[in-house]
């Protein structure tokens, strides 16, 4: 997004921890804690296996599922990635089964780290689609890496789009499509953000470990 890229629920800073940030609202905590720990045991995947292929200490993975912190929404976005759902699955949404058409009274925006997003794409899918809203200064420094592709268009304001060592400034009505293979960070170049449609798919694939094993530090995903 991204990716997410398109991908957090709790911005990090830069230079601040991974662990930093404020606690997550019992509500939250309700859902979204326990999802992730059934959808990683589901998916065979032990701590250590799962916090790999996201980029995340077992550590603050186990955290992360005990509920002591809370996802970013990049986290989701992997995390979402890794276990073959949707982010609107790991927080408990539920939309119409296959129903081909979103209404926009039926959407619900939801909050993470600062990006404010919309689910605009149907459950059970082989990719997600969110309309998001990504302000100034948050989680600029954040780089993602992660098997698949991702589509983003810019619908206003100005967005900064880093791929590999090269830097994008894109206009409304820019589009990008990328592999997500490529290290990529998304952050918003204008004052009062900027807001655009992304598109990832959902990949649950060992090849996670190829780019997330290197060894190379990195940041919340």
């Amino acid at each position: 997004m991204t990716d997410t890229d398109p991908g957090g629920l709790s911005a990090t800073p830069p230079g601040a921890s991974p662990d930093s940030g404020p606690d997550p609202s019992p509500e939250e905590l309700a859902t979204v804690a326990p999802r992730l720990r059934d959808l990683r045991r589901r998916s065979g995947l032990t701590l250590e296996a799962a916090a790999r292929r996201v980029g995340l200490s077992p550590a603050h993975l186990s955290r992360l599922e005990t509920g002591r912190r809370q996802p970013s929404l990049p986290m989701l976005l992997a995390l979402a990635r890794t276990y073959g759902t949707t982010v609107s699955d790991l927080l408990g949404e539920t939309a119409p089964e296959r129903d081909p058409i979103l209404r926009a009274g039926r959407t619900e925006p939801s909050e993470a780290g600062g990006w404010t997003y919309w689910t605009v794409g149907g459950a059970g899918r082989a990719m997600q689609a969110l309309r998001v809203h990504v302000p100034q200064r948050v989680q600029g420094e954040l780089v993602r890496v992660h098997p698949g592709e991702e589509w983003l268009y810019v619908l206003t304001g100005r967005l900064r789009l880093t791929l590999g060592e090269a830097v994008h400034v894109l206009a409304p009505g820019d589009a990008a499509h990328f592999d997500s293979l490529t290290p990529h960070r998304i952050a918003a170049a204008s004052r009062g953000g900027t807001e655009l449609l992304f598109v990832h798919t959902l990949l649950q694939s060992g090849a996670a470990e190829l780019c997330l094993g290197d060894g190379t530090p990195r940041r919340g995903v």
